[in-house]
């Protein structure tokens, strides 16, 4: 993530940082991977690699281990053209989208509202903003999720952010709405892979909800996205 370019944009080059502990590089490679599947459908490509992912092995957490699976069996029988037909479906309209996965909406009925001005001073503040050309609006959970990674990753010009900002990040602009979002996708009469992909994503993100509401992150007065 460039702090000259102030992107926030799934269209980013990473650049050489050091190793990420294991847990971390598996965190970012997951909300890598639901950036792409929630901002586009997934091309031939992708699906191909779904379908060779072996299983993981994620102590405890059987519903992700589960969640993952059948998102792999999912990407051995869809084709990308369909995966693109049922993305249409839900998510792009002439009009107003069957599924709007957008923190704003979810928080107050309406699109590019309150938590969106008040993500975009935090994005500022870390010194992260929207790719120019880049056409869904910060809260997109897709875009929400590159933003995650890109804290625990780091990018062009930025070190990867320390657990304090990922959850103060994770709490105010994602927590709140993630779980009423991702059960509107899985309960669409339209979606059939991205039902799955719903799926996995709920399971993945209320760990990281778990996980973030034991971390003690010290001072409670410290603000640390401005830290």
């Amino acid at each position: 993530m460039s702090a000259d370019q102030r992107s926030a944009s799934p269209n980013l080059h990473d650049v050489e940082a050091p190793p990420l502990a294991d847990e971390d590089q598996a965190r970012a490679d997951f909300y890598a991977l639901f950036a792409r599947l929630l901002l586009a459908p997934p091309d031939a490509a992708l699906l191909a690699a779904l379908a060779a992912a072996e299983p993981i092995a994620a102590v405890g957490e059987f519903a992700l281990e589960d969640a993952w699976l059948k998102l792999t069996q999912a990407a051995t029988v869809v084709d990308a053209s369909a995966a693109a037909d049922e993305f249409s479906a839900l998510f792009i309209s002439t009009g107003t989208p069957p599924l709007n996965p957008y923190g704003s909406f979810y928080l107050t009925g309406h699109l590019n509202d309150a938590p969106l001005a008040g993500l975009r001073h935090d994005l500022a503040r870390l010194r992260l903003a929207r790719a120019p050309g880049v056409g869904e609006f910060e809260d997109h959970l897709g875009t929400l999720c590159e933003t995650m990674r890109v804290l625990i990753q780091g990018g062009p010009g930025m070190p990867p952010r320390g657990l304090a900002v990922q959850k103060a990040f994770f709490e105010a602009h994602i927590r709140p709405w993630y779980a009423a979002c991702l059960a509107d996708i899985a309960g669409a009469p339209d979606a059939n892979f991205y039902r799955v992909v719903a799926g996995v994503v709920d399971a993945f993100l209320s760990i990281e909800a778990q996980a973030f509401a034991v971390l003690d992150t010290a001072d409670p007065a410290t603000d640390p996205i401005a830290a």
